[in-house]
């Protein structure tokens, strides 16, 4: 695996890549399992056993009971593993156990997620963000790991009421904190900035939303012809991806690709990355992008709408994209709408391009649902008012009369229609396009 701060930090027996997965589940779900050897692997683990473990309530001292800890210890020792991967996030101090019993780093489910996090970002702003969540992390599991912690500093002229080796930990962290979370408010004081310019141009921003593996990259390259990194692995893409998409009717748009969500995803991962999160938040639709076939689809869905409950995007607009029907049996690509005639769900297959056309109609079909259609006669003197209509993309026709004017179909969102109010010939707005 690769070595994270935490590994780097602490005094503890070198990592390696032969894992042994615990699941505290209480029953052998596979699909839990499953998604726990995902992440070991896509954290580079090589899984070579698992133990299901059930308790009513974790033991303070291992989280697991002494039985199951003798099992584990047995299995280590049978595989030659040095690496030990829970599924549930852990204590400081049933780490330090578990490793000391074990002798073989420990690392819960959160630790493993950052590691895979820390391996993925490539940006700038995904290093220091995903720093900043292992430093979070690490800030409340400094008491383990150091032998050395009651060493005071002293000498001479050194001498006075010293500190801890823990409490410069403590502020050493504490410093890297604070310098990390200013760089960040540098970066989304520009992501500000970026968001303004958009609404000043008036240009729609839609968020690609959903659990890991669910497609998202793929459908986001689909429809942009973007080249971003797409795999079968968890978190396969972590830093956000923007690009420009024309609607079928030349309406342009700028597509977002956000990074994964999975259930139980670490509080500081979610802290970390609120400013990149910010973008569902200020999105005019999202895309929700669901695996069509996963067995536990509606525990997916229910896991991504508490991840934007978290971050205040539960408000913004969804269109469910149901992906991947090209592994279903009798699938075809459909639209489906509520009660009003909202599109509520577009069936596609990202990968074979089945029903991207349905998506690109839906999503601009959404985003008009605001909007009025106008026909209105410019004069020549009014060319400034014709350009404005050009600069907000609301021209659907456009034809010179004799008198040297225009005679325009426009289509506006309510907020801009003052704009023809404005223009002295308002008055001859002929009938509503629609």
């Amino acid at each position: 695996m690769a070595t994270s701060i935490e590994s780097a930090l602490f005094e503890r027996p070198d990592a390696g890549e032969r894992a042994i997965l615990v699941y505290t589940g209480g029953h052998d779900d596979p699909e839990d399992v499953a998604e726990l050897r995902e992440l070991a692997s896509s954290a580079g683990a090589d899984t070579v056993a698992q133990l299901v473990c059930g308790r009513r309530a974790p033991d303070p001292r291992h989280f697991i009971g002494q039985g199951k800890v003798e099992e584990l210890r047995q299995l280590v020792q049978a595989y030659e593993a040095d690496l030990v991967l829970f599924d549930h996030e852990l204590s400081p101090s049933q780490e330090r156990n578990l490793e000391k019993t074990l002798s073989v780093r420990v690392v819960d489910r959160t630790g493993l997620i950052l590691d895979i996090f820390a391996q993925r970002a490539r940006t700038f702003e995904g290093k220091l963000q995903v720093e900043l969540a292992q430093l979070r992390h690490l800030s409340t599991r400094l008491v383990r790991g150091w032998t050395h912690l009651e060493r005071q500093k002293g000498g001479i002229g050194l001498r006075g009421p010293g500190e801890t080796q823990l409490e410069t930990d403590r502020r050493l962290l504490a410093n890297r904190i604070r310098m990390i979370e200013k760089r960040l408010d540098k970066v989304d004081r520009q992501r500000d900035q970026n968001r303004s310019g958009r609404k000043r141009a008036d240009v729609p921003t839609v968020s690609l939303v959903g659990y890991t593996n669910a497609g998202k990259s793929t459908l986001f390259n689909a429809l942009t012809q973007a080249k971003v990194y797409a795999a079968d692995q968890l978190f396969a893409t972590l830093d956000p991806t923007m690009r420009r998409l024309l609607l079928p009717h030349g309406g342009p748009v700028v597509l977002g690709d956000t990074v994964g969500f999975i259930r139980h995803l670490p509080h500081e991962l979610v802290a970390a990355f609120r400013s990149t999160l910010q973008e569902a938040c200020e999105s005019d639709v999202l895309l929700h992008v669901v695996d069509a076939g996963a067995t536990r689809r509606d525990e997916t869905m229910a896991a991504v709408s508490e991840v934007l409950t978290e971050i205040g995007a539960d408000k913004v607009p969804q269109i469910e994209v149901f992906n991947k029907i090209d592994l279903l049996d009798g699938a075809e690509p459909r639209v489906e709408r509520d009660e009003n005639g909202v599109v509520r769900r577009v069936w596609l297959s990202a990968l074979s391009g089945e029903g991207l056309t349905l998506l690109a109609e839906a999503l601009e079909s959404r985003l008009a649902g605001g909007k009025q259609r106008r026909r209105v006669r410019l004069t020549a003197s009014q060319g400034s008012i014709r350009a404005r209509l050009f600069q907000l993309g609301a021209v659907l026709r456009d034809v010179p009369d004799d008198s040297g004017g225009w005679c325009m179909d426009v289509e506006l969102a309510k907020k801009d229609l003052p704009l023809l109010d404005r223009a002295e010939a308002a008055s001859e707005v002929l009938a509503d396009a629609g």
